[in-house]
């Protein structure tokens, strides 16, 4: 027991210390306007050096301090979430390995370095997720891994297509990239649609809930699916004014509307922190296609520091439902977790972008944007109707859990101590409520000038507000014990699959070519190649040496009726 408290404190104090003293690195780097370069070359081939880069600017400190500060919380946090876990020392240095890999992507301006933070992050994933050791587990960490191996191909490629730029430093080629060079932004796209889920990657995301609750924190707040958004607005300089932007807005638009709807039909409570997490990568994605890579960065920081204490929160209600997850079992926590209640009625009331939490300032800030800017028809619809989406499902989470009576038959096992989790959950608390203003302040010392008609300036406001009543509406339906959904059954079950995706990422897209690779086997690896190859050559040579071994067993009356043969032609020959 010592020993577990040893490793989880001894990462609070490093992590914190780290993200301290990083934070303070990326606060100076932007108030003296300057950046730090490290590089090392390994070695030099023709005219291109592979060099392994660091780089200390505002975005990579800060954001790599945040990664800290949000993985020392989880750190601490798991010493009493996995403290029963037999192999609780295992997990805690692989989510350190996690962090590690976060911090190797985020600090590499070089494709050819950037590699060892992107494929530890998909490597350690599948590990983490395929922790529990079952087929659920399993299946998901598979879907995981095969999904990021795709994105690995694209960033694999944009290595040698960038070769005859002489360097793999995207940050200082990045203007220079013309439009010759669209191929390799379309597979570094590819490569950051994988990572963050986008369609028609997104079927992973919600399968990876079946890792711990502690590394769902980590893995849906800072680290791995916010990775391709990070790698985009580093690439941001490069993909100005080229048709991949309208591309991703498209595809990011439809994540967003697709994460929303999907969230309204789950009734998983990880699940549903899972879409709106895929919802909010949508949001990110498509002001980044806009050409406002500041604001993507914004809400990437803010989104992180709710996102980890909505997970956090969810895994205490977890446990003191005896593991249980489904929303519908659920109830009361008001009255048996008050203190985790009002930490996640924050983080969701964040996530909605109520005013004056951490949200608010980047998601109001964002809409606002858009609204302004010259999108189509389709993407503006899209944008207000996950909008309201958003809060719709979230008011909806909140009353299956928060009100009525426990739903647990044999009734629910509550304890909120002033414990390790319960501390972690109380610091991120603060950040989701300050963290936004903070930040706000800092990276926007001149604010954005928003000019919009009375319609547009409250469309945000009416449309939550609209979805906060979808959400009582849901709450209200299911006091009742008829299933609506069985009414509109086959509606519900494509918006409530993710437009089947989940089944078109799995068996669904392999299926003909598992047949036909089954039957080509049966054919000809187990059929014609067998009788002329390898089986039916060694059944003629046990053929053949079972007519040598009877020569060789009868080998006296074979030489008497051979020199017998050979009298009787040497006879006749002499005639």
């Amino acid at each position: 027991m010592l020993w577990h408290i040893s490793i989880h404190l001894i990462s609070l104090v490093f992590l914190l210390l780290g993200s301290l003293v990083t934070t303070g690195v990326g606060l100076a780097c932007l108030d003296f306007g300057f950046s730090c370069v490290i590089e090392w070359e390994i070695y030099s081939l023709n005219s291109s050096s592979i060099v392994m880069t660091f780089v200390f600017d505002w975005i990579s400190s800060l954001f790599l301090g945040f990664v800290l500060f949000i993985s020392s919380m989880v750190m601490y946090y798991s010493g009493d979430y996995m403290s029963g876990d037999k192999g609780f020392n295992r997990f805690m240095y692989l989510v350190f390995l996690f962090v590690l890999s976060m911090g190797f992507l985020i600090v590499s301006p070089n494709l050819i370095s950037i590699l060892l933070g992107w494929d530890g992050l998909g490597l350690i994933s599948y590990i983490l997720v395929v922790y529990y050791q079952n087929e659920k587990s399993a299946n998901a960490g598979m879907l995981t891994i095969l999904s990021n191996r795709i994105g690995d191909v694209g960033i694999l490629l944009s290595i040698t297509l960038m070769f005859m730029l002489g360097g793999w430093n995207f940050i200082f080629y990045g203007p220079h990239m013309g439009a010759s060079y669209g191929i390799m932004k379309g597979l570094v796209c590819l490569a950051a649609m994988t990572k963050s889920a986008q369609i028609p990657f997104s079927a992973w995301l919600p399968a990876a809930m079946a890792a711990p609750t502690p590394v769902s924190a980590l893995v849906h707040s800072s680290t791995l699916v916010t990775a391709g958004v990070y790698l985009l607005i580093r690439f941001s300089s490069a993909l100005e004014g080229s048709s991949v932007q309208s591309f991703l807005l498209v595809i990011s638009c439809l994540t967003m509307f697709m994460a929303g709807l999907g969230a309204n039909y789950e009734f998983d409570l990880k699940k549903i922190i899972a879409l709106s997490t895929l919802s909010q990568l949508g949001v990110m994605m498509s002001i980044l296609s806009l050409g406002f890579s500041d604001l993507a960065f914004f809400h990437l920081l803010t989104h992180a520091l709710f996102k980890a204490l909505l997970f956090m929160c969810a895994g205490v209600m977890i446990h003191s439902s005896k593991e249980w997850q489904d929303i519908r079992g659920m109830g009361n926590f008001v009255t048996g977790l008050p203190l985790t209640s009002v930490c996640m009625n924050l983080a969701n009331l964040a996530l909605c972008g109520m005013p004056f939490l951490a949200g608010f300032y980047s998601k109001d800030l964002i809409l606002e944007v858009v609204f302004m800017s010259e999108v189509n028809f389709f993407s503006f619809l899209l944008y207000s109707v996950a909008t309201g989406l958003t809060v719709s499902y979230t008011f909806r989470l909140l009353y299956y859990t928060m009100s009525g009576s426990s739903n647990m038959s044999g009734g629910m096992f509550i304890s909120e101590g002033f414990n390790n989790m319960m501390s972690g959950i109380i610091l991120l608390s603060f950040g989701a409520v300050v963290g936004g203003a903070f930040l706000a302040w800092v990276v926007f010392p001149d604010p954005y000038m928003i000019c919009l008609g009375l319609f547009l300036k409250s469309l945000a406001l009416l449309l939550s507000g609209l979805g906060a009543l979808i959400g009582y509406i849901l709450n209200i339906v299911s006091v009742s014990y008829n299933l609506k959904m069985l009414v509109v059954y086959s509606p519900a079950v494509f918006f409530g699959s993710m437009w089947f995706m989940p089944m078109l990422s799995t068996l669904s897209l392999s299926h003909w070519g598992l047949t036909m690779g089954g039957a080509f086997t049966n054919i000809m690896d187990k059929g014609w190649s067998e009788y002329l190859g390898g089986e039916g050559g060694f059944q003629g040579s046990m053929v053949g040496a079972k007519y040598l071994q009877v020569s060789q067993d009868n080998m006296m009356m074979v030489y008497i009726k051979s020199f017998f043969l050979w009298v009787i032609i040497v006879f006749f020959y002499l005639i």
